[in-house]
């Protein structure tokens, strides 16, 4: 059955490895007849998260950017898929800030069941991702709806624009792509 399928690419570099692999992802879930959009980070702006809870009076965030675009988005998707650089052994800033702004939704009736990550990282150690993908645990925990169901973790990918001479890798997020 198909799904409805975002897949989030969160790095702003210019030869992003998070975006060879969404797009290597994107790939195979389209192949699997999946419906499929992917977003980049790329050129959004997107403000911290300022706490002040009005969200969870009003359902809407207080703040104008373009997380109300991105959140509509995410709220639809039945299967996320969040692509991530691993900086200091954790999920890059603009994910978690990311993650942050979408505290509207907690309240919703959101669409997503399926959360994975895919990530990228210098060090060539499953140990690498732990840390980022305990973090989206987190996010994944307060909607008492969606599952964390796996990663995609490309380990020694330390230079920009190389994701795709890792061809285990590559293989990697195209079959989890499949399998969505």
């Amino acid at each position: 059955m198909a799904k409805k399928v975002l897949i989030i690419s969160t790095s702003l570099r210019g030869g992003s490895n998070s975006d060879i692999l969404a797009n290597e992802c994107a790939k195979g879930a389209k192949e699997a007849g999946h419906d499929v959009e992917l977003l980049s980070l790329k050129g959004k702006d997107i403000k911290y998260c300022i706490g002040c809870l009005s969200c969870q009076r009003n359902g809407m965030c207080v703040l104008k950017d373009d997380v109300a675009d991105i959140m509509a988005k995410v709220k639809d998707a039945e299967v996320i898929v969040y692509a991530t650089p691993i900086y200091y052994y954790e999920m890059c800033g603009q994910m978690k800030t990311l993650l942050d702004r979408l505290n509207p939704l907690y309240s919703t009736d959101y669409s997503f069941r399926d959360i994975y990550m895919i990530a990228t990282a210098a060090e060539n150690d499953e140990s690498a991702f732990e840390k980022a993908y305990n973090g989206l645990q987190g996010w994944v925990d307060c909607f008492e709806k969606a599952s964390l169901k796996g990663m995609v973790g490309g380990g020694g990918i330390d230079a920009a624009n190389i994701a795709a001479s890792h061809v285990d890798v590559m293989k990697k997020a195209y079959e989890l792509g499949k399998k969505l």
